[in-house]
């Protein structure tokens, strides 16, 4: 399915139905569906990528979604980077711990895996060594933002199965 047809990831994801009882609380708050699907799309989506490629984005997300631990989510990106094509970030981005190589990607993941996990870590050198691979400040804005947007997706998921969990029993 193309993502841009999902008119919701998480209901997707999880199924649920937008005419069900959780599915119209949900609605109640259309600002908060509406900026939870833009910045979705605006991060992960966007119509003008920057000097971060669409796939790349994808990698990056499915990279925070594992670290995160959410399959689902998971499953998600790992399908929008093979729409991309690119079998081998696919598997590079599976690999933990990123690689110690000084090459774009490697640079990418570890940015990553630091800010998912330690964004206290994360110092000029890091931003400059980005920067050495063409990333504007706008792109590394762009790559810390999504990098940060995953786990708050993930959070969502789970309190939304915590909260259908509740209305199944």
């Amino acid at each position: 399915m193309n993502p841009a047809d999902i008119p919701d990831l998480a209901e997707h994801l999880l199924g649920l139905d937008a005419n069900s009882p959780l599915g119209e609380l949900r609605r109640q708050r259309a600002d908060i569906l509406q900026h939870e699907e833009g910045a979705y799309r605006e991060l992960v989506l966007p119509p003008f990528p920057g000097g971060v490629s669409l796939a790349e984005r994808a990698a990056l997300a499915l990279r925070v979604a594992l670290i995160e631990g959410d399959t689902a989510l998971g499953a998600h990106y790992r399908a929008l980077l093979a729409a991309t094509g690119d079998a081998v970030l696919i598997a590079a981005a599976e690999v933990f711990p990123p690689p110690e190589g000084q090459d774009r990607q490697a640079v990418l993941f570890r940015y990553a895996d630091t800010v998912a996990r330690r964004p206290e870590a994360i110092d000029q050198a890091e931003i400059n060594r980005l920067s050495g691979f063409g990333l504007s400040a706008q792109d590394i804005v762009a790559v810390t933002q999504l990098v940060s947007f995953v786990p708050y997706q993930v959070r969502l998921l789970a309190g939304l199965r915590q909260l259908m969990g509740e209305n199944a029993a």
